[in-house]
């Protein structure tokens, strides 16, 4: 199985200190998030609902979701309330002025047997 590719998302300077930014990816809605220092990519969809996270307020490494005040972390995607909920977490990297990111295909959900 080959290697997923980085895509380029965004140019420094696009996202300001503090916010996300939502992009489509190879069929994915990835937030992209800069806290002033660097850049992480996230599912963009809240698991609750399906709103955008890329548009909900980052603080402390945290993004809440604007429309239910879901809190998830940005390093690892877990639900601050119960981090055995997760979303997708993805490689970001800077090249040049562009930020690229690596996005995997979705986990297959789990079922209950």
């Amino acid at each position: 199985m080959s290697e997923v590719p980085f895509t380029p998302v965004a140019r420094v300077g696009d996202i300001p200190a503090g916010e996300g930014r939502t992009y489509e990816v190879g069929g994915r809605l990835v937030a992209v998030f800069y806290d002033g220092t660097s850049y992480q990519a996230i599912d963009d969809l809240c698991p609750h609902m399906g709103a955008s996270l890329g548009s909900g307020p980052l603080r402390d490494g945290e993004v809440t979701c604007p429309w239910h005040a879901w809190r998830f972390r940005l390093c690892d995607g877990a639900w601050c309330d119960n981090p055995r909920l997760k979303v997708d977490v993805f490689e970001v990297r800077v090249v040049g002025d562009a930020i690229e990111v690596r996005v995997t295909p979705p986990r297959p959900l789990a079922t209950s047997r």
